[in-house]
């Protein structure tokens, strides 16, 4: 996330993240669950370093591998202070501080030398506006991950506008939560101008094969979410 898209996740949105992106998102904690399970299936039972960038908010990514993998440990990067606070408090209540290193910043302030066994960018893609700060996030990944390292890329992926079925059944979604008909038309008013995904699945294929991963798998799907692993192409 570049520091136009982190001045967006204020204290105010950072305190209610966790239930709104569970509504916005169905299935939010399953994808979670299964990214987790996709990069075990990838490395196997074994003690393994995670990147986890764009980790404020829930930290569930970390949550949900940790509990699944009790030998992996977790570099967690957010440039957002009140999303990290908010991770860092979550960590701390599911006693996963102590495997976990917490940075305020970019993926580019961490030593170019970085060696990571994996990592994830959950929900980030989305946030930044045109493709060259998508390529440059993906890149910045690529170059600390080692040779054949999965990558797990989840977000929105298709423009808003051009599935009007969709859009309007995200507004039931909230509906369905309960959220005003006042609320929800302001909602869908946000998302139309808050965020930039890649237009296609084809998009976020072309970016990552771009930045150096090879073809990606595809394991989980909610209305505008996808959520798929590639690898790092050996050099």
């Amino acid at each position: 996330m570049n520091s136009t898209s982190a001045e967006k996740f204020d204290t105010s949105r950072a305190s209610e993240y966790a239930r709104q992106s569970r509504i916005a998102l169905a299935g939010y904690d399953a994808c979670h669950d299964l990214a987790a399970c996709m990069l075990a299936a990838s490395l196997g039972s074994r003690p393994a370093n995670i990147l986890v960038v764009g980790a404020g908010g829930t930290a569930q990514e970390i949550i949900a591998m940790a509990a699944l993998e009790p030998q992996w440990h977790f570099t967690a990067v957010d440039p957002s202070v009140p999303m990290l606070e908010t991770a860092t408090a979550q960590l701390q209540a599911n006693d996963l501080l102590h495997r976990t290193q917490v940075h305020l910043g970019h993926v580019e302030d961490l030593p170019a030398a970085a060696s990571f066994d994996a990592a994830t960018l959950i929900g980030v893609l989305h946030h930044l506006n045109g493709d060259e700060p998508k390529r440059q996030i993906l890149q910045a990944i690529q170059a600390r991950l080692k040779p054949g390292a999965p990558l797990i890329v989840a977000g929105n992926h298709y423009a808003y506008a051009s599935q009007p079925l969709m859009l309007q059944a995200w507004g039931q979604r909230w509906r369905q939560q309960g959220v005003s008909a006042e609320e929800v038309k302001a909602k869908l008013g946000k998302i139309l101008q808050g965020a930039d995904p890649p237009h296609s699945e084809a998009a976020v294929q072309a970016l990552l094969h771009e930045a150096g991963f090879g073809e990606a798998t595809r394991f989980f799907s909610s209305l505008f979410w996808g959520a798929w692993l590639a690898c790092k192409t050996p050099s």
